[in-house]
């Protein structure tokens, strides 16, 4: 589209000129493109410059006889009409040069009669422009009708600017520009209205002038921007121009169909234009195809269709890059059902990347026109059939000659010998080759970005095809290869042959015999698709270098391979096109995914699932080819994952190459010869014998043909073997690769070689449950009963037993510095009763994970290890042990190892569960005030009273199924603890320790004295020294100290404190004193109430209820007589003390307020008895 004029490309804007005042210029072209519709401005500086106005043709004399048109459409007519033809002409003239001087009066006059004279014949508007400095500056009436009266205009084209006021210079700018908008519309209304009526009169004779006349038509409609009438005209001049391809006789037949391609090149971008300018692109691309059908065979002469091609490429890339930079989009409205009655258009037609690649296969078929054209014998392209001085006529689409004759230069017509010379060497000239790949890259890239697979791939074969033709092989090989991927993962295989055809052809050129043998195996390989027949070069430039598809060309692909093989010479005496590059051995590898599996497959299927060592196995090798000759097969090797299983057959027809020394004993000779024919399976069955246990595995079949080629192809399982892609589809005998069907079916390359039965027993012994923080000990014993043990190894793992395989989680893992279960050590044999270099140490020891060495071993002998393990928290765990080992200490024996393995579920639980708790004095209440102000239960702490005894009693509860021993119950404080509060023991263990039966429970009693007030006091942690139950000795016992925090808890000054006292007993009918003491341990004053409540057990004298105030630290004791009236445990008289200041209340519990009434008075020595029972804490 560049190559277009300017004045083509982009939308007409009407022309106008001003004269004089050229300082004012600028400012007015300036407003009259920014109208709402542009005006260009052909600016003269003054009134002399006006004769570039008038007409520069020749006067034609109207008497004289029409003349018949040269040609069709004048190529400057639409520049001269946007650049030289204004629609209207302004004179500027300044107030002074009008309304003074008398001189200036008559020049301004003289000025306005030479602009009349040069515009007169035309319908060119004129239009006079006042200047004036103020707004206060007016002209008198008289001198502006005088004006108008020389000029011959309306008042309203009369327009006065005022120049230096603003507001009123855009205001009579404004003026302006409406006057010049309305005198353009109307001059270029007439000048359609004057062509227009000649097209309806009729009153010509030739077709030229008609489509000229559409053409005027509609460019005059385009500068008014009235659309619809421009693409009226435009669409009956192509009607008219599309009828003159028979009638004409103009010019020769090829220049005159150029001449007509041209117009109806111009013609059709207009039209699209204005349709895409309009967002009507289904209407757009509707005309597009209705033109490309109108001169889709209008071709000319085949040495000429080059140009045909050329000029109906540029149709497709220009309508591509004008759907490109359109930005009208596809309307909702237009039916998804592409390609359908309902809408007759594609979903490609839509993108300009369809157009682009249509572009570049035309212009393709321009070079395949100039080759043909290249090498006809009739067409002279010497020095003196190539026309000199040849250059574009004044016409659309022609060419003339110049004819220089002393000083005089004329133009002559050519002929189209003359022409068609002229034309094919300027297209020699040029490399369309480089334009074709930059079409196809353009496409390609947009395909790509649209996910358009089939599209994308079919513009880089077009890529690839052009830097074949223009000699750039390297490139040209890399683009086949990717595009014939995808062909050959869709199965197009009609275009993998051409691909690889050109690929074939690459390789030779880049002197690449493997390459080319690879190619050319496969091509020989893929499923017919024509029957033989000859070959003519109609078919050869459809397929490429590669050929129709027969049998035959298959064939002889085949047998140019064997002959290269052989070092032959092709019949044209050289090596297939290859310089000493062919190598001694060839090798090409075939994988599951390699395209040259259907030259050759290979099954391997053993007959059995599993084998013991040392016994034999039959294992079944069956080959097919789809090549069409058949393919004898010198040497059949087949390799295992175990070397001592591999074998050759040799064909008995061929004298074989050496083998190799580790093959030698090996070697089967066949009675046949190893011949595969085409879509036939070969099928060949061998005995195997594997010494090693573990899995037996076919890797590859490797057949050599001709001695040279060798093809390694990978081995494949019939039960998963797939079919062939590009063969899945044809008409063909399906057969198996086995006679067996099951076999077929279900038949596998490998098979399992079971190891040999161990003769080594490998004992666990576990003593019960696994306890936290104890060293578990578990004896692991070796005893070789039929088997010497070499190079033995001990596996030792520690798994969840709940699943899941970690024993702990990542997170947990992170978290924690150390693991839930643990192995410590493996301890063996000490090095005093072996040898150093019997012994080995512990190879590699992890938390959950260990090897270790077993030493030599003959029958017989044992050997015994100690595994360590440790408990951190209770957690069930499964130990595996496994112990491998070899029958020898040979390199090979090494090689083949046995295992063993034993596994043991293990029980982690926590041995005890320890728990304390505080008790107060007996009979003495502290007011704690912790506990008043405390807002839940929850969240209140264990308060104790400062300078009070409190009671520790701890817990030890046995929760495992084995007996413990507690060697020691104690309770750590810190150096800070020992400070502020006194912790003595007791009771504890005694005797050395104390043992506790499973679910029993254990005490320890602890005098706890705080000595200062702490909010948040850490007593410290309850030690617990335990042991198993066991008959060890003291000194072999295997001790855990067990630890746990005691929670902190608060000490603080009671201000009250409450207590009671009253003999240890009472005897029945006899009075006795209840004290109650009141303490005041604070410095102020404190006021109290108490309360007694019967009892129906005791006779009681004093107030059920009083008050009493208490000095600053002082005691306030209260006294009542009670007779009991009831033998037995007996309560007393619930009373309860109250202080105001703290409004709390302290009742002492239920025990404390317990008195054991006797009958009558007991025989022992009651004042030994009260005092010692006074000390006791219940």
């Amino acid at each position: 589209m560049e190559d277009y004029p300017e004045e083509l490309r982009t939308p007409p804007l009407s022309l106008v000129s001003i004269v004089g005042c050229p300082e004012l210029h600028p400012s007015i072209s300036a407003a009259l493109s920014s109208h709402q519709a542009p005006m260009n401005t052909l600016a003269l500086p003054d009134f002399s410059k006006a004769s570039i106005l008038s007409g520069s043709g020749k006067a034609r004399d109207p008497l004289a006889p029409p003349q018949a048109p040269a040609g069709i459409l004048k190529k400057d007519w639409l520049l001269k009409h946007r650049t030289r033809v204004p629609a209207a002409v302004a004179a500027l003239f300044r107030a002074n040069q009008v309304s003074g001087d008398p001189a200036q009066w008559l020049q301004a006059c003289s000025d306005l009669e030479n602009l009349k004279s040069v515009i007169h014949g035309k319908n060119t508007k004129l239009v006079v422009v006042l200047i004036q400095s103020q707004a206060g500056d007016e002209l008198s009436e008289d001198v502006t009708v005088a004006l108008r009266k020389r000029a011959e205009i309306d008042s309203k084209n009369l327009v006065v600017l005022v120049e230096h006021d603003e507001i009123e210079w855009n205001r009579s700018l404004n003026k302006l520009k409406n006057v010049f908008a309305e005198l353009c519309s109307a001059f270029y209304k007439e000048e359609g209205r004057r062509i227009k009526a000649r097209i309806e009169k009729r009153n010509f004779a030739s077709v030229e002038l008609s489509v000229r006349y559409c053409f005027k038509v509609a460019v005059y409609a385009e500068f008014r921007r009235d659309w619809p009438e421009a693409l009226k005209f435009y669409e009956e001049g192509v009607r008219v121009l599309r009828e003159m391809i028979g009638t004409s006789t103009r010019l020769p037949p090829t220049q005159r169909l150029v001449e007509i391609k041209a117009v109806a090149e111009q013609f059709h971008f207009k039209i699209s234009t204005l349709l895409l300018h309009a967002g009507k692109v289904v209407e757009a691309i509707t005309w597009f195809r209705k033109h490309i059908k109108s001169y889709e065979r209008v071709v000319g002469t085949p040495d000429v269709a080059f140009l045909h091609w050329e000029w109906f490429s540029r149709q497709f890339l220009v309508f591509g890059e004008l759907l490109e930079t359109t930005s009208a989009t596809v309307p909702d409205t237009l039916s998804p059902r592409f390609g359908t009655a309902d809408n007759a258009l594609t979903e490609w037609e839509f993108q300009p990347a369809y157009y682009y690649q249509l572009a570049a296969t035309y212009l393709r078929e321009k070079r395949y026109a100039i080759e043909c054209s290249s090498s006809m014998a009739n067409l002279n392209t010497g020095a003196n059939g190539i026309p000199e001085s040849v250059m574009p006529s004044v016409y659309v689409g022609q060419y003339v000659r110049l004819y220089e004759q002393g000083d005089n230069v004329s133009v002559l017509p050519l002929s189209d010998t003359e022409y068609t010379s002229y034309a094919f060497s300027e297209a020699e000239r040029f490399q369309d080759s480089y334009e074709i790949i930059a079409l196809f890259r353009k496409a390609y890239e947009s395909f790509k970005s649209l996910c358009a697979a089939r599209m994308a791939s079919s513009c880089s074969g077009g890529m690839a095809i052009e830097y074949y033709a223009a000699g750039d092989f390297s490139n040209a090989k890399q683009l086949f290869d990717s595009v014939a991927g995808l062909y050959r993962q869709e199965g197009w295989t009609t275009l993998l042959w051409e691909n690889l055809g050109y690929l074939r052809e690459c390789s030779r050129k880049l002197n690449s015999p493997k390459d080319f043998i690879s190619y050319s195996l496969e091509m020989a390989a893929l499923p017919l698709f024509f029957s033989n027949g000859e070959e003519n070069s109609e078919n050869k430039s459809k397929t490429g270098p590669a050929g129709s598809p027969t049998i035959s060309r298959r064939e002889n692909i085949q047998q140019e391979v064997m002959d290269l093989l052989e070092r032959k010479q092709s019949p044209e005496g050289t090596h297939y096109g290859f310089e000493n590059a062919v190598e001694e051995c060839t090798r090409l590898d075939i994988d599951q995914i390699s395209p040259l599996r259907m030259v050759l497959i290979a099954s391997v299927a053993f007959h059995d699932q599993s084998v013991k060592p040392g016994s034999p196995m039959l294992v079944s090798v069956s080959l097919l080819s789809h090549l069409p000759s058949p393919v004898v097969i010198d040497r059949l090797e087949v390799e295992f994952n175990q070397s001592d299983c591999n074998f050759v057959i040799l064909s008995t027809q061929e004298d074989s190459p050496a083998l190799n020394a580790k093959l030698h004993d090996q070697v089967v000779k066949d009675t046949s010869s190893l011949t595969l024919f085409t879509n036939k399976w070969m099928r060949l069955t061998h005995e195997v014998k594997s010494g090693q246990s573990g899995k037996l595995e076919c890797l590859s079949v490797k057949a050599t043909i001709n001695k040279n080629l060798v093809i390694c192809c990978h081995a494949e399982s019939p039960a998963s073997m797939e079919d062939f892609p590009l063969w899945k589809f044809e008409d063909q005998v399906e057969t198996l690769p086995t006679k067996d069907n099951v076999l077929a079916f279900s038949g596998q390359k490998l098979i399992q070689v079971e190891e040999p039965d161990p003769q080594v027993d490998l004992v666990l012994n576990s003593s019960g449950p696994a306890l936290v923080g104890e060293l578990f000990i578990i004896p692991v014993t070796v005893l070789s009963k039929g088997h010497a043990v070499h190079s033995g190894e001990l596996k030792i793992n520690l798994v969840d037993a709940r699943g899941g395989g970690l024993l702990m989680s990542p997170r947990e893992a992170e978290e924690s510095e150390s693991h839930h279960v643990e192995l410590l050590s493996v301890s063996g044999v000490s090095e005093d009763d072996e040898p150093k270099e019997e012994v080995d140490s512990i190879k590699r020891i992890q938390y959950s994970f260990g090897v270790v060495s077993v030493p030599t071993l003959n029958v017989g002998d044992s050997w015994s290890c100690k595994l360590e393990i440790k408990w951190h928290q209770a957690k069930s765990v499964m130990l595996y042990v496994s112990l491998g080992y070899s029958l020898g200490s040979s390199e090979e024996a090494t090689l083949h190892r046995i295992n063993v393995h034993r596994s043991l579920q293990i029980e982690g639980k926590v041995p005890l569960i320890v728990s304390h708790q505080f008790l107060r004095p007996f009979r003495r209440e502290p007011l704690l005030l912790s506990g008043i102000r405390s807002s839940s239960a929850d969240d209140r702490k264990c308060s104790l009273a400062m300078n009070e005894s409190n009671m520790l009693i701890v817990n030890a509860r046995n929760c495992t199924e084995v007996p413990l021993r507690l060697h020691s119950m104690t309770i750590e404080s810190d150096d800070d603890g020992k400070q502020f509060c006194s912790v003595q023991q007791i009771s504890g263990v005694s005797s050395g320790h104390a043992v506790i039966a499973p679910s029993e429970e254990y005490k320890g009693i602890f005098s706890v004295h705080p000595r200062a007030i702490n909010s948040n006091f850490n007593l410290g942690e309850i030690c617990l020294n335990w042991s198993r139950d066991s008959s060890l000795e003291e000194g072999q016992e295997s001790r855990v100290i067990m630890k746990q925090r005691l929670p902190e808890v608060n000490i603080e000054e009671p201000p009250l404190v409450v207590s009671m006292e009253c003999p240890p007993y009472a005897i029945l009918g006899i009075p006795f004193t209840f004290y109650v003491k009141i303490h005041n341990s604070t410095s102020l004053l404190q006021e109290i109430k108490y309360s007694l409540v019967d009892s129906q057990n005791f006779v009681f004298s004093g107030a059920h209820n009083h008050s009493a105030f208490i000095l600053p630290k002082s005691e306030h004791i209260v006294n009542h007589k009670l007779v009991p009236l009831g033998s037995g445990a007996q309560q007393l008289p619930r009373i309860t003390v109250t202080s105001v200041r703290y409004s709390a209340a302290l009742t002492p519990s239920t025990k404390a307020a317990t008195v054991f009434v006797y009958p009558s008075e007991p025989k022992f020595n009651l004042e030994s008895t009260y005092s010692a029972s006074d000390e006791c804490l219940g």
